[in-house]
C-alpha cells in the first residue's frame, strides 16, 4: 500500500512483521523462563532441546557451506550476497560461520550510515578493535552543531555496529590528535548521555520504502508524526513541525531551486513558506532555524526511525 502524499493528510502505519532473527531469541528467551515456573527439571530439559535444535541446524548450515565450497560455488559473489541477507547474516554469526571477520563487518556498517552522516555534514572514522571487543571510533565534520547529533552517535552508530558485530562489547569515542574543524567533542557528547538525553526507541514504518524519488509523505505511528522524502536514492525523515511558525508541515511540498539539481530539492513548509534543505539535515535557508531530523535506517530488514525520548 503506497503513502499518502503529505497533502494528503497523515496516515496511520501498519506494524511490521514480528519475524526478526532478535524477536525470535527474545521470544525462546521468554519460553524458556515461562518453563522456569514448572520446576527446574522443565526449564533444563527446554534450555537443552533449544541447544539441540540450534547445534542441529548449525551443523546443518555448515554442512550447506562445505557442499557450495566443494561445488566451487562459494565465490565472492555468493559470500557478499549471503552477508547482505540479514537473516542469514545473522544465523551465520550465531553458529560462528560468518565469511568476514569483526574488522570487516564494523567497517561494512559504518559505510551503511555515512549517508546519513552525510547528511548532517559528518562523517565517522573507524580506528581500531581491540581483542576485548571494544571498539574505537572518531566522529569528524559538522554533526555537532545538528540538534540531533547524540542521537546520531548513540542510534545511528552504535545500532548499525551492534547489527552486524553483536561480539563487539562497547564503542567508545576517541578526540582528536590534532585541531579539526567541526570534530566533536567528547565531554560534551559524555554530558548529554550522563544527562540521559539520547534515550530514544526505534520505530518501524516499512511504508517508508514506498516513497518514489522526488516525493514527500506523512506518517503517524504511536502517537508519532514525521514527514519523508526520497531525494534520488536516499531517504530522509523529519519531525512533522516547521520551527519558523511552529505549525504542521502536512501539505509541504519539494521545490527545486533554479539551476539546482533534482537531487537537491528543498522543503518549503505549507504555511509560513519557509524552506529548508532537506539534504542537509533540514538546514534552515531564510534564516537559522533547522528541522529536526530523525536518524532513518534498515533495522531487522525494515525502515525504521529513531525517536528521541524528548519527542
Amino acid at each position: 500500500m503506497r503513502p499518502e502524499p503529505v497533502g494528503g493528510g497523515l496516515r496511520e502505519a501498519q506494524p511490521a512483521s514480528l519475524d526478526s532473527l532478535s524477536e525470535t531469541g527474545e521470544r525462546i528467551d521468554s519460553l524458556l523462563s515461562a518453563l522456569g515456573t514448572s520446576g527446574p527439571v522443565a526449564q533444563q530439559r527446554g534450555e537443552d532441546l533449544v541447544a539441540l535444535v540450534t547445534n542441529l541446524y548449525g551443523a546443518g548450515l555448515e554442512r550447506l557451506l562445505e557442499v557450495l565450497a566443494d561445488a566451487g560455488r562459494l565465490d565472492p559473489v555468493t559470500l557478499d550476497a549471503l552477508a547482505a541477507d540479514e537473516l542469514v547474516s545473522g544465523l551465520l554469526l550465531v553458529h560462528g560461520l560468518h565469511p568476514y571477520d569483526v574488522t570487516t563487518r564494523v567497517a561494512a556498517a559504518l559505510d551503511s550510515v555515512r549517508p546519513y552522516l552525510g547528511s548532517h555534514g559528518g562523517d565517522v572514522e573507524l580506528l581500531g578493535i581491540d581483542d576485548a571487543g571494544v571498539v574505537t571510533l572518531r566522529m569528524l565534520g559538522t554533526c555537532d552543531s545538528c540538534p540531533s547529533s547524540t542521537v546520531t552517535l548513540q542510534l545511528a552508530v552504535e545500532g548499525a555496529i551492534q547489527a552486524a558485530a553483536p561480539e563487539v562489547t562497547a564503542i567508545q569515542v576517541e578526540p582528536g590528535t590534532r585541531s579539526t574543524p567541526g570534530l566533536i567533542s567528547v565531554e560534551s557528547l559524555r554530558v548529554r548521555l550522563d544527562q540521559g538525553e539520547t534515550t530514544a526507541a526505534w520505530l518501524p514504518i516499512p511504508e517508508l520504502a514506498d516513497l518514489r524519488p522526488g516525493e514527500i509523505g506523512g506518517f503517524s505511528k504511536d502517537g508519532i508524526s514525521l514527514v519523508a522524502c526520497r531525494l534520488s536514492a536516499e531517504l530522509f525523515a523529519y519531525r512533522d513541525h516547521c520551527p519558523s511558525c511552529g505549525d504542521s508541515l502536512v501539505g509541504a511540498v519539494l521545490e527545486r531551486r533554479l539551476g539546482d539539481s533534482a537531487a537537491n530539492l528543498i522543503l518549503v513548509c505549507p504555511h509560513c513558506r519557509a524552506r529548508y534543505d532537506a539534504r542537509r539535515a533540514g538546514a534552515g535557508l531564510d534564516g537559522d532555524q533547522h528541522l529536526e531530523p530523525l536518524p532513518l535506517l534498515h533495522r531487522d530488514g525494515v525502515l525504521s526511525v529513531a525517536i528521541p525520548a524528548s519527542v
